[in-house]
């Protein structure tokens, strides 16, 4: 009987498979817990291929899978990062595939100040690393710009204290790119604001801010987050209008503020940093024309004094005209009376040169003519002594001249004839005549041309033979073929003589 009734104690238990379970399960859990918020830190993070993130949410006793789906990522606002303490809000459900319960996140906050000054120290370091910060980067602000571009929120105290200071110091004109200061939004607003502002065209319709406010109000790191977003500090960065940060009080510090080209204490600072003021401009302004005209007066002053000082020098100048006057009319005075001397000297000359008598002429050329006989006498004798002298000293060298002349002609004339003799017999020694006379003879052919060979005959050819007591004439009637005869040799001269063949 107790085998009986335990068997039907066992049968009045519910029977469930193992999916049926499991949806039980998930549907009690996410029914209990539709919305949690969970704190914990974040670990062992991963994304694979498919693009959703898995992670872990840990403390010191109990740890918890989350999930985060691909499309809900970009939406997060804070990157998943080992280590970073984060408030996940998101709904409680299981996974049936291995029996664990897990959180879909859809988002993520960061819990404390501690976790977000952390993130913002690893941020600075990446954007520091880039370059974005460097000093070289600063523009300088315009001196006083035409147009300031405001980025704000158009509904706080902010632009009013903007607007007020600029008109106390030097009224501008302002554009008002209106934005949200503060939550998921703000970040991206504020950096399409910025790269709107420098999009505009210079010449547009819209102009072209000279300079960037970007400002509000002081409050809690988180509040201020947005400016510490990575998109605001790119855009502050690229920037190319001179752009001054003025977000939170003096002690509150974000990223654009080393982003950008000027950083303001306070927004209010930040209207006097772009605009100098106008009564102090004016002041200034007035200042330098006094300057100006109190040193042009003065300059004047110093130039009429030293223009005096050279007219007293220079002398004065109606006296140097009556002093040029009067030399002029001594000058005209002398050139009357030089023209009136001249007149005379030609009239004189003119009556100087009238022609005489032509007897008076001859009588004077006559005694001209007579004075000159004596004095050529005279010379003429004078001359004839002397070279008769010259010539009697001359003589005397002549005659010992011509002794020397015949004594060398003699000598000469002796030399020449010993060597003409000389040569004679060396020529009749290289004569051919010599030759004919040991009974060669010498042949000539009909043009007078010395035959050399044989071979330079033909039958028919007349021929001279000159022997040593004549000459007598000869035919060729035997001899070489009729071949052409090639063109005697030039004569040569030489020795006196001539040379041929000697047969």
């Amino acid at each position: 009987m107790e085998a009986t009734a335990s068997e039907q104690v066992v049968s009045n238990v519910p029977e469930f498979t193992v999916s049926e379970l499991s949806f039980a399960l998930r549907r009690e859990i996410e029914t209990a817990f539709p919305r949690v918020r969970v704190r914990g830190e974040i670990s062992q993070p991963s994304f694979p291929r498919s693009g959703h993130c898995y992670f872990r949410l840990k403390d010191e006793n109990a740890v918890l899978d989350a999930v985060c789906w691909k499309a809900t990522i970009p939406r997060l606002g804070v990157r998943v990062e080992e280590g970073l303490e984060v408030i996940a809000t998101g709904r409680l459900t299981t996974y049936a595939g291995s029996s664990r319960y897990q959180i879909i996140v859809d988002r993520v906050e960061l819990a404390g100040a501690g976790a977000l000054l952390k993130l913002l120290e690893d941020r600075r370091r990446e954007l520091q690393a880039e370059g974005l910060f460097d000093a070289e980067r600063k523009r300088p602000l315009p001196y006083l710009p035409e147009v300031i571009g405001v980025v704000t929120s158009p509904s706080g105290a902010v632009i009013r204290d903007i607007l007020h200071r600029l008109a106390e110091r030097f009224p501008r004109r302002v554009l008002v790119w209106p934005v949200a200061v503060q939550g998921d939004k703000a970040a991206g607003e504020v950096a399409a604001a910025i790269n709107g502002f420098n999009r505009l065209p210079v010449d547009g319709p819209v102009p072209r801010p000279d300079v960037l406010i970007v400002a509000r109000g002081g409050g809690s790191l988180e509040d201020l987050w947005a400016f510490n977003e990575e998109a605001v500090v790119r855009a502050a960065a690229a920037s190319t209008i001179p752009l001054i940060s003025a977000v939170g009080h003096e002690t509150d510090t974000t990223l654009i503020d080393l982003a950008s080209d000027r950083r303001a204490p306070t927004p209010t600072a930040a209207a006097e940093m772009a605009v100098p003021v106008r009564a102090d401009l004016v002041a200034e302004t007035l200042d330098y024309a006094k300057r100006l005209v109190g040193g042009v007066s003065r300059l004047l002053r110093e130039r009429g004094v030293e223009l005096a000082g050279l007219a007293r020098g220079l002398g004065d100048p109606r006296r140097l005209i009556e002093e040029r006057q009067q030399r002029l009319d001594e000058r005209g005075e002398r050139l009357a009376l030089a023209i009136r001397q001249l007149v005379e000297r030609r009239a004189h000359a003119l009556a100087a040169a009238r022609l005489v008598s032509p007897v008076a002429v001859l009588l004077a050329k006559q005694q001209a003519f007579t004075s000159e006989s004596r004095m050529l006498d005279s010379a003429m004798k004078r001359y004839l002594g002397e070279a008769r002298q010259k010539i009697e000293r001359t003589a005397d060298r002549v005659d010992q001249l011509a002794d020397r002349l015949q004594r060398c002609t003699a000598e000469f004339l002796e030399d020449r004839q010993r060597r003409v003799e000389q040569a004679g017999k060396l020529l009749e020694s290289y004569s051919f005549r010599s030759v004919l006379a040991r009974g060669f003879t010498l042949v000539r052919d009909q043009d007078g041309h010395p035959v050399l060979a044989a071979a330079d005959l033909r039958a028919g050819d007349t021929l001279a033979i000159d022997f040593a007591d004549g000459r007598i004439g000869a035919r060729v009637t035997d001899g070489a073929s009729a071949a052409p005869r090639p063109a005697p040799a030039p004569r040569r001269r030489g020795g006196g003589g001539e040379q041929g063949s000697l047969l």
